[in-house]
Order: C-alpha cells, then sequence, then structure tokens
C-alpha cells in the first residue's frame, strides 16, 4: 500500500470524514470552503450525490498544486422518491424522523478523487432499516443531539442510530458520510 506519494486534502469539515480518513491512516489537511449546495431537479439519486461531490470538488481546481488530490464527499438520504437533506429547525428533523420511522431508506455518498491531472467520481448506496420510534425518542435525540448538519436528520453513529437502526444492508461507514472501502480502493489506482 502506498498512499504517501501525494498530499491529500480534505474539503470537508464533517468530523466524521476526519476520523474515518485518519483511521484509514491516510495523511491529510482539511481545506474548507462554503459551497452552494443545490442541484438539477431531474438527477436520481445517486446523481445527485456524485453531482454534489464533484461540484465542491470543481471549487478547489484552481488552487490545486499538482501533488495535491482533494476529496470531497456528499451524503443524502433517500426515502422512496424523497431526498431528505439536513434539517433547517426542530420541526422538519421531527417530520423527517417521523417519516423515517419503521421504514428503510437509502443512504447515498458520491465521492470525487481531484487532481491537476484527473478526476474520478463514484458513490455507494447502503440499505437502513429503522425500527418504530416514538415522539419522545424523536424529541429526545433531536433535544440533545442537534441533528441538524445531517442528512436526514441522524447520525448512525449517535444516540438514535443506536437504539433506532435495526439492521443496515451495505457499508456502515457510507451511511456516517464516506465509504472508506471504496474509497481506499479509488486511492490505490488515482
Amino acid at each position: 500500500m502506498n498512499l504517501t506519494s501525494k498530499k491529500y486534502i480534505l474539503a470537508s469539515n464533517s468530523p466524521r470524514r476526519k476520523e474515518l480518513l485518519t483511521n484509514l491512516g491516510l495523511d491529510f489537511q482539511v481545506r474548507v470552503k462554503e459551497i452552494d449546495e443545490n442541484y438539477p431537479p431531474e438527477l436520481a439519486r445517486a446523481e445527485v450525490a456524485e453531482y454534489l461531490a464533484a461540484h465542491k470538488a470543481s471549487a478547489y481546481r484552481e488552487q490545486l498544486q499538482p501533488e495535491e488530490v482533494i476529496i470531497t464527499a456528499d451524503t443524502i438520504v433517500c426515502l422512496d422518491d424523497t431526498i431528505l437533506n439536513k434539517p433547517y429547525d426542530h420541526a422538519q428533523a421531527t417530520r423527517m424522523l417521523t417519516m423515517l420511522s419503521g421504514r428503510s431508506h437509502e443512504v447515498y455518498t458520491g465521492v470525487c478523487l481531484l487532481s491537476s491531472e484527473k478526476s474520478v467520481v463514484f458513490h455507494d448506496v447502503t440499505t437502513v432499516h429503522f425500527r418504530n420510534l416514538t415522539r419522545d425518542e424523536i424529541d429526545f435525540y433531536i433535544n440533545h443531539y442537534k441533528p441538524f448538519d445531517k442528512a436526514g436528520s441522524y447520525g448512525a453513529q449517535d444516540w438514535l442510530g443506536l437504539v433506532g437502526i435495526e439492521r443496515i444492508e451495505g457499508s456502515y461507514f457510507n451511511v456516517m458520510g464516506l465509504p472508506v472501502h471504496r474509497l481506499y480502493e479509488e486511492l490505490l489506482v488515482f
């Protein structure tokens, strides 16, 4: 394994993504810009995640040094054909978690690797099965964990994930915000 020939830059403030890259043993810096997260409405679910990851990476293209690789990611939660983004407030978080209660949904994470020479965009998908959640559990979670920076209003690694997720099909780390297994494979050949 030789991932030391490049300088890796994570374009995210996500503590979960930082933790996952650190656990992967990747030496990286963090650079963050405010980037518009709107996307064309005609895109399908996986396309949205990939589009947003690539869009974020493109904001760094002009400043890239020859040995640098930008890593961007975007995670979306999909219930049927509805994309559940980050909630604006307690009421919206409550609506989202109520919708997810007792149901299964998909989590898509799009990732973009960008250097001055090339770009690779990919995604992973995980199905998450929630048990029925009570209104008290939802309120407790929102009040204590403030999931306003999380797509779908929850973090799999938080209290609600511990008590609410019955099972997952696919990568747990994808649900946390970065499909590390796929990222590792792509970095080996990038």
